[in-house]
């Protein structure tokens, strides 16, 4: 990696590899027991509908996070979901969700 390099607006920061913190060559952020507590699990409804919602709104990274899933992992669900013409429906199941949320506080 280039010095001052960023991928997806965030870069490494120099305290990461005392953390145990580590990257692939595309500078995803590896599993990490603290950042992706849902690693290995399945993807939920409200997952996919946050996913399908956020992704390309938000960085991945942030989105990894907030799911406790690795990156990578985001990425290919995605991708998944995009070519199975699944993305629409779960943005909108999203979209009808929050609406009747706010009816339902009036």
């Amino acid at each position: 990696m280039r010095r001052g390099t960023t991928y997806g607006g965030l870069k490494p920061h120099p305290d990461d590899a005392i953390d145990g913190i580590e990257y692939d060559s595309s500078m995803r952020m590896k599993f990490h027991p603290d950042f992706h507590p849902n690693h290995g699990k399945p993807f939920s409804d409200e997952d996919l509908e946050y996913l399908c919602t956020f992704y390309g709104v938000d960085d991945v990274r942030t989105l990894s996070f907030a799911m406790g899933k690795t990156e990578h992992v985001c990425r290919v669900k995605f991708a998944k979901l995009k070519a199975a013409g699944l993305v629409d429906y779960y943005r909108n199941n999203y979209k009808q969700q929050l609406e009747a949320a706010c009816n339902a506080t009036g």
